[in-house]
């Protein structure tokens, strides 16, 4: 089992903590992961770490599809594999309809087709066999559509990029993770437990069926938040608030993808008490609701020995494909140290 590592920008003074990639490259963590919601981008920090580091892979988790069209991600990863000596891992995906159509300003639509659609057209450009011609459900190149100005023909990209560079999805519903399996090469599931797997690789070995595949050469790459220390119920409190914003209020009432998944892990009812407080403003109610059986199920919390007892468990995961890399979520540097000592 390989190890990752997330880092993010988030808050009103974005910073980006190199220290802790750099001790992370130091300690052999084969990558490290940003995202991007409504604030900062992924992009900008992933190019940032390449530029900083020589071995350790980094990838965007996620780059959001209605942000940039196919072609401008494909100039995207043709510039970073240039850069880094083929270290970029290209992760995209749909978000959800909160972002997509309130802070991008586009419909929603299919994000399945979409995906679909995406990969195919940054392949495309990578592989650079012919100029780039695509016709599908949501992309038209060269467009033809109305408003057009018949003027656009087919285009080849002038440098040539590495055919073989990784795509990634975040995909945590069941078609989502489908379409993980079917197109992608990694998923990086946002919630995993080594107590009930098949949650998450039971759909995703359904799309490598799809494609002809079986889940050897899939790196599912599970987000998992570390925190330790001597208190084991301070660890959980610190990690709560955070499960309670994605179960309770990432989405409406009616649409919640993280609600969903926790409900299909077997907290069908304490996902929606937690989304009722959450919605009716109660925030430190619904986290104080988190299960600690939850918090211990996907995060590694408490002492040293216990997590290095925990991971046991996740090791174990690697088998039968369950788990490809560990994507430590949240952790300091002394965590990153006992996990890698106990996993590599």
């Amino acid at each position: 089992m390989k190890l990752g590592m997330t880092i993010d920008m988030s808050g009103p003074h974005p910073k980006l903590d190199m220290d802790r990639v750099l001790e992370a490259e130091r300690l052999g963590f084969h990558q490290v992961w940003t995202g991007e919601a409504y604030s900062t981008d992924a992009v900008t920090p992933v190019a940032w770490i390449l530029a900083r580091t020589t071995r350790i892979k980094a990838g965007t988790g996620i780059m959001q599809m209605p942000a940039r069209t196919p072609a401008c991600a494909a100039m995207t990863v043709l510039s970073l594999q240039a850069l880094s000596g083929n270290r970029f891992i290209c992760g995209i995906g749909p978000s959800g309809p909160q972002v997509v159509e309130g802070w991008h300003g586009v419909p929603f639509g299919k994000p399945m087709q979409r995906t679909k659609e995406y990969i195919a057209i940054i392949k495309q450009v990578l592989a650079r066999e012919k100029p780039l011609e695509f016709h599908g459900e949501h992309y038209d190149i060269p467009y033809k559509g109305p408003g057009a100005s018949g003027l656009g023909r087919p285009l080849r990209s002038i440098a040539h990029g590495n055919p073989d560079v990784q795509f990634f999805m975040a995909s945590i519903t069941p078609a989502g993770l489908r379409t993980a399996g079917e197109v992608a090469d990694g998923n990086l599931p946002i919630f995993f437990s080594p107590d009930m797997p098949q949650v998450v690789t039971g759909p995703t070995l359904e799309g490598r069926k799809k494609s002809g595949k079986t889940m050897e050469g899939f790196d599912n790459a599970p987000f998992v938040r570390a925190k330790m220390g001597p208190d084991l119920e301070a660890c959980r409190d610190a990690i709560r608030p955070e499960l309670a914003l994605y179960i309770g209020g990432m989405g409406a009432r009616t649409k919640n993808f993280y609600n969903d998944m926790v409900s299909a892990m077997g907290f069908e009812g304490e996902a929606k008490v937690i989304q009722d407080l959450y919605l009716d403003g109660k925030k430190n109610e619904a986290a104080g609701k988190v299960p600690d059986k939850l918090i211990d199920s996907i995060s590694l919390v408490g002492s040293a020995d216990r997590i290095r007892d925990r991971l046991q468990a996740w090791k174990a995961m690697e088998k039968d494909g369950h788990v490809g890399t560990m994507v430590l979520k949240g952790a300091n540097a002394d965590v990153m140290r006992v996990v890698a000592e106990a996993v590599l």
